[in-house]
């Protein structure tokens, strides 16, 4: 059982929602969003990241920096550039990338369910983020970016989506990306009734992206029962806001691999020590794999694929066949000592979204010593390990496309 809510989002009208509309505030570093802000003066970006408005030096504690992020949200709608729906209502969201096209239903979720892990995470946070993210939120009063969840593919929620999609959307536009982002307001009462029984025959909801804005949720909403002894577990802080997905609309896209140094090792000897654990063919240039348990590797203008060899692959574990884990395992941590991802500042992160052309050029130019591909984890895998009560390794998934900030902002109180 799955409580969806309908909720009176705060959101652009039609005119301004591109203006207003912004990326997550996580997949942009702070120079790049700064650029962003002080062209688009509407962006989102000052309300979810706000830092972006202060020197780069400023301490992220800066109770100031969140301050700010209120008082620009509170200009926007002074000013028009968002407006709080006189209803509760659902969403139809639907982003297309190319020939890739997906359709989620926007709504509230239960935090009751969450802490009671029927929302389901395959992935830890860390205390910086998720403190920050508290900040936000409190001082906001707002959630303000979607929670990416999936859940398990059902009829009756596709059938509603595609009768509602029949219309002329709210919401139409072009992103920066060239993603094209859609929006249906669902305001009929009966729809709104069958949408919300329709998820009570849901077993699960399954967190994709946002676990730091889920966690963060929750740790706000118990600062606030702590204060209100009166509670009663309905006011909307008891729930976030989230973007439903049928697990077989939603796309992961690879996440792969930079390293600063090869961990004192010459080429040739780094080469040898990969080979105890793969079999490693020479490429023209770094090839995407093509199936599970390959990587692409490229290391001193040189392109190679690594199959991993027959006796690595005798785990059962799901979390150790991961092929993140058995990069990690076999490669990252015994060859170039780099055992804990999460912190280790030798190793960098990219979406496969920027290319291969993006990893080349960093090992090209001496940003980086090496660089590596990785097969993206399956939606199959990650509901496996989520129903495991396991996590994965840090930076297993890539979703693509992202869901925008500032569209669907769900007021505290």
């Amino acid at each position: 059982m799955s409580i969806v809510l309908p909720f009176r989002a705060l959101r652009p009208p039609k005119q301004h929602a591109r203006e207003v509309a912004a990326y997550p505030y996580d997949i942009l570093e702070w120079d790049e969003a700064r650029k962003i802000g002080e062209a688009h003066p509407e962006s989102f970006l000052h309300v979810e990241k706000p830092e972006i408005g202060f020197p780069p030096d400023r301490p992220a504690d800066d109770r100031l920096i969140h301050v700010r992020a209120r008082s620009t949200l509170e200009r926007l709608i002074r000013e028009g550039f968002l407006l709080q729906e006189e209803k509760p209502c659902f969403y139809v969201y639907s982003q297309k990338q190319g020939g890739h096209v997906q359709y989620g239903i926007v709504g509230c979720v239960s935090l009751a369910e969450y802490e009671a892990g029927q929302i389901k995470k395959h992935e830890l946070t860390t205390v910086d983020k998720e403190r920050d993210r508290i900040r936000n939120i409190d001082t906001v009063n707002a959630n303000t970016g979607l929670v990416f969840c999936v859940y398990p593919a059902n009829d009756p929620i596709n059938r509603m989506v595609e009768e509602i999609v029949r219309q002329a959307p709210e919401y139409d536009f072009i992103f920066d990306n060239s993603v094209a982002h859609s929006v249906w307001v669902v305001r009929d009462d009966q729809r709104i009734e069958a949408i919300q029984k329709a998820f009570l025959d849901v077993s699960a909801l399954y967190i994709a992206d946002g676990h730091h804005r889920a966690a963060a949720a929750a740790a706000v909403a118990m600062l606030r029962r702590k204060g209100n002894p009166a509670h009663k577990g309905t006011e909307e802080h008891n729930f976030f806001v989230a973007g439903l997905f049928p697990h077989d609309q939603a796309r992961i896209l690879g996440y792969d691999r930079v390293v600063k140094d090869l961990n004192g090792l010459t080429e040739e000897a780094f080469l040898r020590r990969v080979g105890e654990g793969f079999i490693v063919s020479p490429e023209s240039g770094l090839k995407s794999p093509s199936r599970p348990h390959e990587f692409g590797m490229y290391v001193g203008g040189k392109g190679f694929r690594l199959c991993v060899r027959e006796d690595r692959l005798l785990q059962k574990d799901v979390i150790r066949t991961l092929d993140v884990s058995l990069l990690q395992d076999n490669l990252l941590a015994p060859i170039l000592g780099i055992s804990d991802p999460r912190s280790d500042k030798r190793i960098k992160f990219v979406g496969s979204i920027r290319g291969a052309a993006t990893l080349q050029n960093m090992v090209d130019s001496k940003e980086c010593a090496a660089a590596f591909s990785l097969f993206p984890t399956s939606l199959s895998q990650l509901m496996a390990v989520a129903d495991s009560g396991q996590v994965m390794p840090p930076k297993s998934t890539w979703f693509e496309p992202k869901l925008l900030s500032g569209l669907f902002v769900h007021l505290l109180d």
